[in-house]
């Protein structure tokens, strides 16, 4: 089995996978898990695990509930007068509570917001407290290519060393989390041009929408001193063919360097390890859809057909 050790060979596109969407399938897995609910509404958005729950300085805003089946749910303080801002206040005084007690790593991360997907009314959170309470994130990815004479080729970034996360290792060409004020075509406009130095016109005629990708994680490193968090992703992908003459060029301090990548060094670079593990998931995803993986070449094609598209356990659409 393949780890998050670059150095490992031999891994399978199916272990590659296997690594992002980590989360067992078992129904039973969640039983131990307490339930998010937010007010007015019966369906849960999110898992938390019981470490969570037990180190949590709940406010008033909150009901607990530890018998079977666990819950977590926010009280509409304003009783119906204004329940998005009630709902988002009230999960806002939580993570204020967290960083003035040293909790979970949340002091001095930015204050970035991200939507509850699903909801019927909006609602909002902090992006790095989301994986506490066990909530749907939202991302997206753009893949860039080029065709040439010998073949399609793809503009492979390497993160930055210094960056806090998977430091070093290639990813998409560009991603980022999808902020509360922005749609996912605005995320990858803003991230292409931050990122990559691609200018926000040439984006927004060129790139094409290619679908969404749905897994679920366990940071089995857990945030802070709590492990097994229940990390849900929902990441919106996309597809930019660029002229040969169009060089991808590092504008932020997240990237290191753009690498034009034939399709057998993508994929060996895959089978290596040398990616993200949501950015591999993303890259399989862009070699299926364009045809160079199939049926006739991979035995575990079905398979990694159906752990991309992961039915959430969440709400993800305000009603169905």
């Amino acid at each position: 089995m393949a780890t998050n050790d670059a150095t490992v060979e031999d891994a399978t596109l199916l272990q590659l996978i296997a690594l992002n969407d980590g989360c067992p399938y078992d129904p039973s897995f969640f039983d131990s898990l307490y339930k998010f609910y937010l007010p007015g509404d019966d369906r849960p958005h999110g898992f938390l695990v019981p470490d969570v729950v037990e180190k949590m300085p709940w406010t008033s805003d909150f009901k607990i509930i530890h018998d079977s089946p666990k819950r977590v749910e926010i009280l509409d303080s304003s009783n119906g007068q204004d329940t998005p801002a009630a709902t988002t206040a009230a999960l806002a005084k939580v993570v204020k509570a967290c960083q003035e007690k040293d909790l979970f790593n949340l002091n001095g991360e930015e204050y970035e917001e991200f939507a509850i997907v699903g909801v019927k009314y909006p609602v909002r959170i902090f992006r790095y407290a989301a994986p506490l309470f066990g909530i749907v994130s939202q991302g997206a990815h753009l893949t860039a290519y080029i065709n040439t004479s010998t073949g399609m080729k793809i503009w492979v970034p390497r993160r930055s060393p210094t960056i806090s996360t998977f430091p070093n290792k290639l990813d998409s060409t560009v991603a980022g989390g999808i902020s509360a004020q922005d749609t996912p075509l605005e995320t990858i406009i803003r991230e292409a041009n931050e990122e990559a130095s691609l200018p926000p016109n040439l984006t927004r005629q060129h790139v094409r929408p290619a679908g969404v990708l749905t897994y679920i994680t366990i940071l089995e490193q857990g945030q802070g001193e709590v492990g097994g968090l229940v990390k849900p992703d929902m990441v919106h992908v996309y597809d930019l063919e660029l002229a040969e003459n169009v060089i991808p060029k590092p504008h932020d301090d997240e990237v290191k360097e753009f690498y034009l990548m034939t399709l057998d060094e993508v994929k060996a670079a895959l089978l290596r390890n040398e990616f993200k593990t949501n950015s591999a998931a993303v890259m399989i995803d862009f070699f299926i859809r364009h045809g160079i993986i199939s049926a006739d070449n991979e035995i575990d094609y079905p398979e990694l057909n159906m752990r991309l598209h992961r039915t959430l356990p969440f709400a993800t659409a305000p009603r169905l």
